[in-house]
């Protein structure tokens, strides 16, 4: 028997999970800011998934062997989705503020919603789209400054696209007895994506030891860790609910500034972090009534 996404204790410990993903992610920001300035957008990438995949190959080669053919092909389609939107992405990030980016990144909350209904006919209450809604404007009052509309912007709201693409897929295709293995899969297909974007001459090593505990930080926890535990929880939850859930990011990315960057926490971040954290517990965490589920054996499609 089929339990609906989003109830009981496992959708709880989904919901920890992915707030634990973000931080991760938010954690990240200051570290790679400091290494592209050694590094390559592409030579960071492909090094850092490059790691990731050579440990999850080793770690979970027995979950990948006992994938099937459709899971294989599922794995690289998504893969090669998630890799292409972060090459987009940094890509974005070298010719807009990091704040903008970070916006326009963030966008995919509303484009999740969106690509379930369009591709997979999802019917989402409408607590999902209010606080999609919320979380893009908290976003922005965290983030924004002002922009100006150029290249670098919509590379970044390609890589949005794509990511919602990634939550949506992950969401309809994923399956807990096979997370581990996805996920390893996943992240092999992102190496092959980046390294072929270093070519002709392939990925150059980081340049100091600084560097290489950077990228082993990034490529060992908001690389691996954080697709395996993504894919996992991505089985337990609809995938608009997650998109909004990983808003966190930029609250924590904030966060760690004022903890480590010494930056000051205004009345932008407090506003902005208050107004996602309310649209994840609106969608998440608040009790809500049974609704039909339109993903309920999704998996048999």
């Amino acid at each position: 028997m089929q339990t609906r996404k989003g109830s009981g204790l496992q959708s709880r410990w989904a919901t920890a999970g992915l707030m634990a993903v973000t931080a991760v992610w938010g954690s990240t920001f200051f570290m790679i800011k400091d290494v592209l300035a050694r590094m390559s957008t592409a030579d960071l990438l492909a090094v850092r998934f490059v790691i990731a995949a050579l440990v999850m190959v080793v770690v979970f080669r027995r979950a990948i062997s006992r994938l099937s053919a459709r899971s294989w092909q599922q794995a690289v389609m998504l893969g090669m989705v998630y890799g292409l939107a972060q090459l987009l992405q940094t890509w974005g990030l070298a010719r807009i503020d990091s704040s903008v980016s970070g916006f326009v990144t963030g966008t995919y909350v509303v484009f999740t919603p969106m690509l379930a209904t369009l591709l997979l006919r999802q019917r989402l209450p409408g607590a999902t789209w209010l606080a999609a809604v919320l979380s893009l404007a908290g976003i922005a009052v965290l983030a924004l400054h002002g922009w100006t509309v150029d290249l670098g912007l919509w590379l970044t709201l390609a890589s949005a696209a794509l990511y919602a693409l990634h939550i949506v897929g992950l969401g309809h295709w994923s399956r807990a007895e096979d997370a581990m293995g996805m996920a390893s899969v996943q992240i092999l297909a992102v190496a092959v994506v980046c390294t072929l974007a270093t070519l002709p001459a392939g990925p150059q090593r980081p340049p100091d030891a600084s560097a290489w505990a950077a990228v082993l930080y990034i490529a060992l926890l908001a690389g691996a860790g954080a697709m395996l535990v993504q894919t996992w929880a991505q089985t337990q939850m609809s995938s608009s609910r997650a998109a909004v859930v990983m808003t966190l990011e930029p609250v924590f990315a904030a966060l760690f500034a004022v903890m480590f960057g010494g930056e000051h926490a205004g009345w932008r971040m407090l506003l902005g972090g208050a107004m996602v954290l309310a649209a994840m517990y609106l969608v998440e965490l608040a009790p809500q009534r049974p609704v039909p589920d339109p993903e309920l054996g999704h998996h048999q499609l």
